[in-house]
């Protein structure tokens, strides 16, 4: 029987391939015949093309980060899993203010990449790519989500002390989310989200984080009602089609393509609300894409498979010996699952519109090797806990050692 890592190296290369194949068949155009370019009887979608594109750049990329992190250093993984309480303070304050600085980057002019009302990501010079696109605040997202892990094991016992140590772990967590929120109030509500679980897994008190809700509540009803789009977003979630054309062009075109598939859907390549109709249609949307060509087969092995990955992802979580590394791995499967729910929400008019991308299947660099890394950060702590365990008690007692510090000749502890 395979390992847990094994079965999620599986669920993500099999959610990846959907993604290229499904991104690319997305991203077609209307391109008129000529004699110089017949009409194929593929549609574009040939290995080469797919391969040799943009898209299977980012994939091979992809594929790279998450065997960099499955097969990352024992003793980078010992020293995550064991923080020093002596320097909890210094790495706290040091990590957000990186943070804030990777967010601000989204204000240089010159790199700055403003879309549909939001500046969220920046543009680098790459060789042989053109440009590429960067989102600060999913580097910032998964960024988070170890400092909150690690954050959590290193303040000990201060945890459950509402000033002494959960409210400088919360301050970080509600100053990075607070200037993401500016810009993109979803990914700031999916970080916000994780970081409080991890915090409360950590140790912190129930209690101590539903004091703070209301303020979260005030913080989230502010950003709604400050910003014109994201009203129209929720007025166009309630009903449609007063504004078919505008703020509810989204979702009615998404549940077409949906109701389009029905039960077989119209073949790879052939689905037609790609062709200009439905907005956000290799990003945001591409599950409506999914639908309309793969039909319910298609969606219920995207299903199946983010079932596969979370259940995977918690039977790893659950092995875990060393706090610091179930808290992380029950942050990258949170993550992963939430954000999915998400957009399938948002796609299906169970939820407003939000720009929550579906992970490892939309496209986008930037989360595709993110996403990556984070699985092969949880393959690599499956198979840290396969090691020996005599290994793992001997780093135990060495660990425990430092703490109490030199012993004394003649004395017995």
């Amino acid at each position: 029987m395979p390992r847990p890592g094994q079965t999620l190296f599986l669920c993500a290369l099999a959610l990846l391939t959907i993604g290229v194949l499904m991104v690319t068949s997305a991203g077609m155009e209307i391109v008129p015949a000529t004699a110089e370019a017949p009409i194929r009887g593929d549609g574009g979608l040939s290995p080469v093309t797919i391969i040799s594109g943009r898209i299977g750049v980012y994939a091979a990329l992809a594929l790279l980060a998450m065997a960099a992190t499955a097969f990352a250093p024992k003793r980078l993984i010992e020293r995550f899993t064991a923080p020093n309480p002596e320097h909890w303070w210094r790495v706290l304050v040091i990590a957000t203010a990186v943070m804030i600085g990777m967010l601000l980057l989204v204000y240089i002019p010159g790199i700055s990449r403003h879309i549909n009302a939001s500046s969220r990501w920046i543009e680098i010079p790459a060789p042989g790519l053109g440009t590429i696109s960067i989102q600060p605040s999913e580097l910032v997202k998964w960024a988070m989500l170890g400092l909150m892990a690690w954050g959590a094991v290193a303040a000990g016992d201060r945890i459950a002390s509402f000033w002494r140590g959960l409210m400088p772990m919360l301050a970080c967590l509600g100053l990075v989310c607070l200037l993401i929120m500016k810009e993109d109030m979803g990914t700031a509500l999916l970080i916000g989200a994780t970081g409080a679980l991890i915090l409360l897994a950590g140790g912190a008190r129930f209690w101590h984080m539903a004091a703070l809700a209301p303020v979260a509540a005030g913080a989230v009803a502010a950003g709604l009602f400050s910003s014109t789009y994201r009203m129209h977003r929720i007025t166009s979630f309630v009903n449609p089609y007063d504004d078919p054309a505008g703020a509810g062009f989204h979702i009615i075109q998404s549940m077409g393509a949906i109701a389009g598939g029905e039960g077989v859907g119209r073949g790879l390549g052939n689905g037609l609300q790609k062709f200009g109709y439905l907005p956000e249609d290799t990003t945001d949307f591409i599950f409506s894409i999914i639908s309309e060509e793969l039909g319910l087969f298609g969606v219920a092995l995207v299903l199946f498979l983010y079932a596969l990955l979370i259940t995977t992802s918690r039977d790893i979580m659950a092995r875990q010996q060393r706090p610091a590394a179930r808290l992380l791995a029950l942050g990258i499967m949170a993550t992963i699952g939430l954000q999915a729910c998400i957009n399938l929400l948002v796609v299906t008019k169970l939820a407003p519109t939000k720009g929550i991308a579906l992970p490892l299947i939309s496209s986008g660099g930037t989360g595709w090797i993110l996403t990556c890394a984070a699985i092969g950060m949880l393959i690599r702590l499956d198979r840290f806990e396969c090691e020996s365990p005599s290994e793992l008690e001997s780093v135990d007692e060495e660990h425990a050692s430092r703490a109490e510090g030199p012993r004394l000749p003649g004395v017995v502890t």
